[in-house]
Formats: C-alpha cells, structure tokens, sequence
C-alpha cells in the first residue's frame, strides 16, 4: 500500500520516473523494470536487477540514457 500510494503521490507532483534500488522480486508488480533496459547506470555498484526505473509518464525515458548523478549532499553521508 505504501508503494502504491507513494507512486499515486509521485504523480501528483507531476513526476515523470522514479528510480530505486530494490528487491528485484518485489518492485516489478508495481512496474518497475530494470534501468538497464533504458540505457542507465547508477552512480555506484549495485546490482543490475536491483537498480529499477518506472515511467510515470507514457514515453518519458524515450531518448534517455546515461548515468544517474545523486546531489552533492550524498557525498558527504
């Protein structure tokens, strides 16, 4: 339930995707596919099937690629 409404939410505020890094068997029933497929990397070694992307808005990864930069402020943790 807390998946669902934090996409519901992610919509709202006119989000186009969302990335995670997740368990691979729990965040594809809600649509998340690996980033891979897409053409993008994370910023740091994760496991391919663990790196998830989902398009809130039909064609928003379309021409995307590359790899994903966190704000300075993960640095620091």
């Amino acid at each position: 339930m807390l998946v669902r409404e934090g996409l519901k939410e992610c919509k709202r505020l006119n989000h186009s995707i969302i990335i995670v890094i997740g368990h691979p068997n729990y965040y594809p029933r809600f649509g998340f596919k690996p980033a891979s497929l897409f053409g993008i990397t994370p910023p740091f070694e994760v496991p391919n099937e663990a790196f998830l992307i989902i398009e809130l808005k039909p064609g928003a990864l379309k021409g995307v690629s590359g790899r994903v930069e966190l704000p300075s402020v993960f640095n620091d943790a």
